[in-house]
């Protein structure tokens, strides 16, 4: 017989005596699955989509339930969906169910709660201030559990409102007996310290007693607390310095103590309190003599007595060698510590070799010597896999070069630099340079070492190697026959790398007649003739492996050869022939030097005559190469300027997008290498940057289209810039002080047109740093034209020990109020700095 009883909330279903079942009725929902089942569910997902779907239905459950209510099963729910949001899925909707279980009274909705909020509040969305209520309650809770839940929330993610509010309920706990809270307050007081500087002083009574505990849990977040108050402080850190021998002691009872199975890792006892002690005595000694002191001996001892076959003890001994480097330690002491680092590198753990390479590289300026004995080591560093360790020891490798090793060591990074990775041979190439260029033991040993890099990596050189190795050769009077004859071998064995060649073709032109005649001393001479010579730089014209630049440095040997070879008519004809090059560089180089065959053939030897002895006149960054008797030739002149003084047109026109550019004109910016060929056919328009009286050469102009003024042309057809100018007794003005660096303004009159002022810049650096790579660049309204000269340097030397100049020259012919936009590009401390400002006091004398 079958029975059936409705009730509102459940079906009783009774087959007889015995057997009585109990169904949920249609007012109450499914029980929802546990976070258990939900893993499993998902991990039995076997695409992305699926797993998509079913996470998608179970937050339409998830949040039907929260609709309704559900007090039963929303624990459940919010822990599921914090594993969801783990997944990373969205689980935001979930952030106020977490502050109603914070609310609760039960200890496991706590638990959940609490961890849902730390996943998913902050202090960027406002929901987070409701729940500071609730942690203020329960941070004064009855058990140390739902207050130890108070405090890591309120440590992982309070705002400084939260701070402010419950700093005070943290610091009372800081002062309580319980280890088990007195550890969570500490770590949550260095949240609050964070979060609310000025809140430090409020812990610091209570910080008196912290290092006093046996609890190495207390200790070490009272170490960490103290770490962070001294690195904020200075005050603090003066203050904690009288704690350094109680630190000392707490080591030294780690060290000696015996085997303490609560602490012990890998035989070491409690190997985290040791490192944190460490940085902290590594603060607490820096620039102190008396609390260096203090610790050198237990630093000592540390660094003998802690075992090195675990990564335990290598993680303590780096702490150690880190604090012996930047506290006032001996000079033994610090010794060891390299000779830590330097077994380091023989680990096998590359972790390991890494930082030691990266620490010696840091101490290698001050510990030179000590350094040294690793050597070998570190160079055998080079051959490794890894390119992190591989680049690491490279640069120590560079820093290690001095006066006495440079040949070994050079030996073994030129070894370097053929088989290492393209991404490594741009920076070996430069540091051999730096090396040979400071340390090289004679000119040959230094042009061999140069020419070797360009064979094997020259197309990875930097711009300024070309002029730096043609103004070493230049000056090596005595090896010239021997590096011509160098360079030309070179030159029939390989074609490909650019620089190499382009140094070449120069040599060959202003030495071709030492590499005919067979006149090297240093090895035996080789046998060329004239027209081998000119074959080889012929196939250079004509190569698809040569640069536009590269064939501009080939036609002009060639040119040079005339003077210095007998088959005159052969080279005429190679010049005429790219008179109609489609490269208009070359073409423009062809054309005046048939001009010089044709007009002013009387005046070619002297013109093609050999370069002088090159003189460097700029201790600091790029080198600039001084013309002695003023006599130059284009190939030459494009060595002398180094790349960042040269600016593209494009980067001045830059100016102008961000200064606005609908009210200002360009400036126009001279470059020296290229040079405007002219109907004319006069001398100076051929080589209008040369100076035929002996004086310093003028100042080069551009090529301007026909319908800009007259005096922008004035460089090419008058005589040099500055004997047409004439001081107006206008009062100099500062333009820019800013930063360290200072733009001062001086004015002058020009004698031919008193509508052109002529504005000198001044560039001073008052910082402790030298300021590279220096651009001025400056934009005048539409009325105004502007030219704008090459600087004297690029460098802006510290200390105002000199200053940059630059001339600026600024037609008003409407003699409107002077107004200008400057912008300033540099390089100060490794940071590029970049700046704009506006000029508009000028002194009324300079533009009426």
């Amino acid at each position: 017989m079958l029975i059936v009883c409705w009730s509102p909330v459940m079906v009783e279903v009774w087959n007889g005596p015995g057997d009585k079942k109990t169904v949920e009725g249609p007012s109450r929902m499914p029980a929802p699955i546990r976070l258990r089942e939900l893993i499993r569910t998902i991990r039995t997902a076997r695409t992305q989509a699926e797993e998509r779907e079913m996470i998608q239905k179970e937050c339409a459950a998830i949040r039907s339930s929260f609709r309704e209510e559900d007090n039963t099963y929303r624990c459940r729910n919010v822990a599921k969906l914090l594993y969801m949001h783990m997944l990373g899925y969205p689980a935001h909707f979930g952030q106020l169910e977490c502050l109603k279980l914070i609310a609760s009274q039960k200890f496991t909705d706590k638990r959940i709660g609490y961890l849902g909020a730390m996943l998913l509040l902050d202090e960027r969305q406002d929901v987070h201030l409701l729940m500071t209520n609730c942690i203020k309650n329960d941070l004064n809770h009855s058990t140390q559990y739902v207050q130890g839940l108070a405090l890591c929330t309120l440590g992982c993610m309070g705002s400084s409102e939260m701070c402010r509010d419950l700093a005070g309920e943290v610091e009372k706990l800081l002062k309580t007996s319980n280890s088990y809270l007195r550890k969570k307050a500490a770590l949550c007081a260095v949240h609050v310290i964070r979060k609310v500087p000025e809140l430090m002083e409020m812990f610091l009574p209570a910080t008196k007693n912290l290092l006093s505990e046996k609890n190495h849990g207390v200790l070490h977040t009272s170490v960490v607390l103290l770490t962070e108050m001294c690195e904020r402080s200075p005050d603090m850190l003066a203050h904690f310095r009288k704690l350094v021998p109680q630190l000392v002691r707490i080591l030294k009872n780690l060290i000696m103590s015996g085997y303490s199975p609560e602490h012990d890792v890998s035989g070491i006892s409690d190997p985290f309190l040791q490192v944190r002690i460490l940085r902290l005595l590594r603060i607490l000694g820096k620039g102190d003599d008396d609390s260096s002191e203090a610790m050198n001996d237990i630093l000592a001892q540390v660094a003998t007595n802690t075992e090195t076959s675990k990564n335990v003890g290598n993680a303590i001994l780096y702490e150690t060698v880190l604090t012996i480097m930047d506290i006032k330690s001996e000079s033994g002491l610090r010794v060891l510590a390299i000779n830590i680092l330097g077994r380091f590198l023989l680990n096998n753990d590359k972790n390991i070799r890494y930082v030691a390479l990266t620490s010696l590289l840091k101490t290698v300026q001050t510990d030179h010597n000590a350094v040294q004995r690793h050597r070998s080591t570190i160079v055998d560093c080079l051959k490794d896999l890894d390119v992190s360790i591989k680049r690491r020891a490279m640069e120590l490798s560079f820093a290690l070069v001095n006066g006495n090793n440079i040949r070994g060591m050079m030996k073994e990074l030129l070894y370097f630099l053929d088989s290492c990775d393209p991404e490594f041979k741009a920076d070996c190439a430069s540091g051999v340079f730096l090396a040979a260029e400071k340390y090289a033991p004679s000119k040959r040993w230094h042009i061999d070492t140069i020419m070797r890099v360009l064979t094997t990596a020259g197309s990875y050189v930097r711009d300024d190697s070309v002029p730096n190795l043609i103004q070493l050769i230049t000056n090596s009077v005595e090896m010239h026959a021997y590096t011509v004859q160098r360079l030309y071998k070179a030159l029939l064995d390989d074609i490909s790398q650019q620089p190499l060649v382009q140094v070449a073709s120069w040599c060959i032109g202003e030495y071709g007649d030492l590499l005919v005649s067979g006149q090297c001393e240093e090895e035996e001479p080789i046998q060329v003739t004239e027209d081998e010579v000119l074959d080889v730089l012929e196939g250079l014209l004509v190569s698809n492996l040569s640069t536009p630049v590269t064939r501009g440095y080939a036609l002009t040997a060639i040119m040079k050869l005339s003077t210095r070879f007998t088959s005159v008519n052969r080279i005429k004809k190679v010049v005429s022939i790219y008179g109609s090059s489609i490269d208009v560089e070359l073409q423009q180089r062809a054309v005046e030097y048939n001009a010089l065959f044709k007009k002013y053939d009387h005046m070619r030897p002297a013109l093609l005559e050999r370069m002088p002895i090159m003189e460097k006149t700029a201790s600091n960054g790029p080198t600039e190469i001084v013309q002695t008797n003023g006599e130059a030739e284009p190939s030459v002149v494009e060595a002398k300027h180094p790349p960042p003084v040269t600016q593209p047109t494009n980067q001045a026109n830059d100016l102008l997008d961000l200064l606005g550019g609908n009210d200002v004109v360009p400036v126009i910016q001279t470059t020296v290498p290229t040079k405007p060929a002219s109907a004319g056919g006069e001398l100076l328009d051929l080589l209008g940057d040369l100076s035929l009286s002996g004086g310093p050469a003028p100042a080069p102009a551009t090529s301007v289209p026909s319908s800009q003024p007259a005096f922008l042309l004035d460089g090419l057809t008058s005589p040099p810039l500055f004997n047409d100018i004439a001081a107006a007794g206008i009062p100099p003005m500062t333009a820019y002080n800013k930063n360290g660096l200072k733009i001062d303004f001086t004015f002058e009159r020009a004698n031919p047109n008193p509508n052109i002022a002529v504005i000198t810049i001044h560039a001073s650096n008052s910082t402790e740093a030298d300021m590279t790579d220096f651009v001025f660049q400056a934009a005048v309204p539409k009325t105004f034209q502007l030219q704008l000269l090459s600087p004297s340097s690029n460098v802006v030397p510290t200390l105002n020990q000199g200053t940059v100049t630059q001339v600026i020259r600024v037609l008003n012919p409407q003699k409107q109020q002077l107004r200008m936009r400057i912008k300033l590009t540099y390089t100060h401390k490794g940071s590029a700095v970049q700046d704009l400002a506006e000029v508009n006091n000028f002194p009324p004398q300079s533009w009426q």
